[in-house]
């Protein structure tokens, strides 16, 4: 011991001697200096993570004379391209109110504008998820508990009980769906009615942020998705200024749990899980990734927008579906949309929450306003209580049998859509979907070129992105027509196969050159641009 002091003294003295030799203002500005190039090694260093050599170099390249107007100009040709004729449609938009009111002539100006829309019965993937025409049946009837509600708002409680009352009980009822009964889930699920599942995701990602700032005090927050989860949690993250970490799928397309827990780290706030996920209608590993959360005390979400009305009534028949609701340990909050399969009317949705004290972080109070004391449960402070009603009125006129019969038509349809693509040489279905939601690619064609075959036809496909493939979300508008779609995919690969090379006005080269583009920055502009031109 006394030679280790020793051996300290000895080094300090030597220390300091050098040190005395030095200007006090060098020794005051060397750390600082050095302190400076570490922040600045770590931006740089931090920046590659986030956007890769590639994207800045792509970055340095465009400020270079002539090269941003270049491609400006090749950004306008195709934003022009992907308008397709939306141009003289937004042109012939009224700008002023008229003179003098229509009265009840607006309707006929209503049905005028309405002939204008496509024939969607049946040629939709998703979209309208209710069967029949909209002026019969469950449509009339969801048309007729909205309109005797349309005048109401749930935020004024005390006027429209009803609308409250109805509320509380379509999230009672959805909560009771998913795991709310069993004595895993701890016997408080809550929750709230929404606009939609990009609301529903919006509040759990507000909520799981303020909560874990609460428990943690992580001020940094970030979030692990895989690549196949929802667009709605990026634009959550870029509301709430919550830094992505996004996760390559797995061979079998879901979620690599492995992968996420490399990214767990001291700001991890939240993981998000899908049930299915909307790009391939595949279940993540909800129960393995609640070990991890639970493991690491992190909240994690599940997608449950397509699956909430689906899954649930599809174990009581029998399909083997893996756990993913409240009953699996670690699952802090589930979006279910049931303007999907529900039934409900567009603009319907339920954000559950484990529990109370982690619901509370959902809400907006503020007491120091001229206006007295507000409080508000989501986003919007006036809410329709007509959905509300239409949502009410699909989920208690259907009722258990209702949502069983609806469920066994779809699933039934969809494995005969699968098995029928598969026998359609040179196209592959993409994993093995759970639930009502059809990926498929190809080896052989441009599955962007049968998607245009597809389009002038008159079916409306979604096209997805790594890979390359469409997928067709199953609703009841497809139990009669499943054949007609089968039949028309199949002639449409055999003209690609004829034929190979796009058609005119196909959209097949811009979907194929984007997937391809290395800067996905450009890409991101170009849809910016497309979007400020079209609204």
């Amino acid at each position: 011991m006394e030679a280790a002091a020793e051996l300290a003294l000895r080094l300090r003295a030597a220390a300091n001697g050098r040190l005395a030799r030095c200007e006090p203002l060098a020794l005051v500005a060397a750390p600082l200096l050095a302190l400076l190039v570490a922040r600045l090694v770590h931006a740089a260093a931090s920046a590659v993570a986030d956007r890769g050599l590639v994207a800045i170099a792509i970055a340095a390249v465009k400020l270079l004379p002539g090269v941003s107007g270049y491609i400006a100009a090749e950004k306008k040709k195709v934003v022009d391209k992907m308008q397709s004729g939306g141009t003289s449609s937004k042109n012939n938009r009224r700008a002023e109110l008229p003179t003098i009111g229509l009265g009840e002539e607006v309707i006929k100006d209503l049905e005028t504008l309405k002939a204008k829309d496509v024939d969607w019965q049946g040629k939709c993937s998703g979209t309208v998820y209710i069967a029949g025409s909209e002026s019969e049946g469950h449509f009339e009837l969801i048309n007729k508990a909205y309109s005797m509600f349309s005048h109401t708002n749930p935020l004024h409680q005390d006027v429209f009980k009803s609308v409250a009352h109805m509320e509380a009980e379509v999230v009672a009822m959805t909560a009771a769906l998913l795991g709310s009964k069993e004595k895993s889930s701890g016997g408080q699920i809550c929750g709230n009615m929404t606009s939609g599942g990009t609301e529903s995701i919006l509040l759990a990602v507000k909520t799981s942020r303020d909560y874990m700032r609460s428990k943690k005090g992580i001020t940094k927050p970030e979030m692990i998705i895989a690549e196949s989860a929802h667009s709605a949690y990026d634009k959550a993250a870029e509301y709430f200024n919550i830094k992505v970490r996004r996760v390559p799928v797995n061979k079998e397309f879901l979620a690599d749990v492995k992968g996420f827990k490399r990214c767990i780290n001291g700001n991890t706030i939240m993981m998000v899980g899908s049930a299915p996920g909307f790009p391939h209608g595949l279940i993540d590993p909800i129960e393995e990734l609640g070990e991890l959360a639970s493991r690491y005390d992190i909240c994690l979400h599940v997608d449950l927008c397509l699956g909430g009305f689906v899954l649930p009534f599809a174990c009581k028949l029998g399909y083997p579906i893996p756990p993913f609701d409240f009953s699996v340990k670690g699952v802090t909050s589930i979006s279910s949309d049931v303007h999907k399969y529900g039934l409900a009317p567009k603009g319907t949705s339920v954000v559950l929450y484990r529990n109370h004290e982690i619901r509370k972080h959902q809400f907006v109070a503020v007491t120091e306003w001229t206006g007295g004391l507000y409080i508000s449960p989501t986003i919007a402070g006036s809410r329709p209580g007509g959905l509300i009603a239409g949502a009410w009125a699909a989920m208690m006129s259907l009722g258990l049998n209702g949502y069983l019969d609806s469920t066994s038509r779809i699933m039934e349809v969809s494995k005969k859509i699968q098995r029928g693509i598969d026998e359609i040489p040179g196209l592959f279905v993409i994993g093995k979907p759970d639930m009502t939601v059809v990926a498929f690619g190809s080896d052989v064609v441009d599955i962007f070129e049968v998607n245009d075959i597809m389009s002038s036809k008159g079916w409306h496909l979604n096209a997805l992105q790594r890979p390359n493939s469409l997928h067709i979300c199953v609703t009841l508008q497809h139990t009669t027509v499943y054949g007609e779609f089968l039949k028309d995919l199949q002639d449409s690969v055999n003209t690609v196969k004829a034929n190979p090379g796009p058609i005119s006005g196909g959209m097949a080269p811009i979907y194929g050159a984007a997937g391809k583009m290395p800067d996905r920055g450009t890409v991101k502009e170009l849809l910016v641009e497309f979007m400020d031109s079209s609204c």
